[in-house]
């Protein structure tokens, strides 16, 4: 088994970054909180400097309708340029600037060339539209119960929410440590590849570690990926975004390891603003990079003005009602109705929107002036 040397942080970084972590919860045992990485974080001022050199951040997560999952996105058989250039044309013009996008690491493994030649062609639709990219490395998500694979991915079952997602790898490999050389080769092959390229906005090295039962068997991968992306040098910022409790080991490693704070927020008004408090805490640039669940009370217009008022880049959950059907609700069975209200997805399959309204709110958005974290 090969030995990982990354280098060691301790509770050091944790005050270097600016916020101690007793802040959060002085109940958090601090040997918990010992992380490994082989440079430290961007400096809150480089972060903040690169955040209002780029501008208002009005993102989408997004799948092309034709896709099922992050293999149907990137493996050659199922890459869809067609469907990819009409709807980032889509976004574009209903206002969004930035697009959030899960790889899949087991298309890297089978054909790395041809996975960085699809990045690329997406990178140049992107850039046509006047969108760039965030790409996510490494995702926990298993809403199909499966591990990933290759070939044709099974049909979305009707009426569940994406009922065919996999995860990035697969859950085996995030605990056998025999499997990390191949992962590590993988990161630092994307983020050496497209780490100088400015059409890409950020990283998102691992989002929602620890989901889907797994826990803290993710945090050693999490704060591996940490050290494989820096050791490439990347001219663009690092994060994860907190999803769950912001006071565990893996929500403040993550916090204390990324250049710029992002948070996942599917919560009303309320709940909004206290996840904004906790990241505000860090002293550093913040994006939401997941939100938008109507039935909850997560609407565009409930929580765009939350991020106006904090300067806060976002990214809502889902474009066009695709094979994701993820305008179902979290839980929805096979053969539920399509609900009066949907749960994400702001564009139906034509290209019309869900909620006119919601389109003036995002063409309209802004930060409010001179507002700081």
């Amino acid at each position: 088994m090969r030995s990982w040397k990354l280098g060691f942080v301790t509770v050091a970084l944790l005050v270097s970054t600016g916020y101690a972590a007793s802040k959060l919860r002085p109940s958090v045992p601090m040997q918990k909180l010992q992380v490994t990485t082989e440079r430290s974080p961007w400096t809150p001022q480089r972060a903040w400097k690169w955040f209002y050199a780029i501008g208002p951040i009005r993102g989408v997560n997004f799948e092309p309708s034709s896709a099922v999952n992050d293999t149907d996105i990137w493996q050659a058989e199922t890459f869809d340029p067609k469907t990819i250039d009409r709807e980032l044309g889509w976004a574009h013009d209903i206002g969004y600037n930035n697009v959030r996008v899960f790889l899949q690491y087991l298309v890297w493994e089978q054909d790395p060339s041809g996975f960085k030649k699809r990045i690329n062609q997406f990178l140049q639709t992107a850039e046509k539209h006047g969108m760039r990219m965030m790409p996510v490395l490494f995702d926990d998500c298993v809403f199909a119960g499966d591990e990933p694979y290759l070939g044709k991915q099974a049909d979305p079952i009707p009426g569940v929410h994406n009922s065919q997602w996999t995860p990035s790898p697969g859950h085996r490999q995030v605990t056998d440590h025999a499997a990390w050389p191949k992962l590590e080769a993988y990161i630092k092959d994307v983020v050496g590849s497209f780490g100088a390229d400015k059409r890409v906005l950020i990283w998102d090295l691992y989002n929602e570690p620890g989901n889907s039962g797994m826990g803290e068997k993710s945090l050693p991968l999490m704060t591996a990926a940490f050290g494989w992306a820096r050791s490439m040098h990347p001219s663009q910022p690092l994060t994860m975004g907190v999803w769950s409790d912001f006071n565990n080991p893996l929500s403040l490693t993550m916090l204390h390891l990324s250049d710029i704070v992002s948070f996942h927020g599917y919560d009303p008004a309320d709940g909004t603003k206290k996840k904004v408090a906790q990241c505000r805490a860090m002293e550093r640039p913040i994006l939401c990079t997941e939100w938008l669940c109507r039935e909850f009370g997560n609407t565009f217009d409930a929580i765009l003005p939350i991020f106006a008022e904090n300067n806060i880049g976002w990214y809502s959950t889902a474009l066009v009602a695709g094979k994701t059907q993820a305008y179902m609700h979290w839980g929805s069975e096979k053969g539920s109705p399509v609900p009066k209200v949907w749960q994400h997805c702001v564009l139906k399959q034509d290209g019309t929107p869900y909620d006119p309204a919601e389109i003036e709110l995002i063409k309209s958005w802004k930060p409010v002036v001179g507002t700081k974290q």
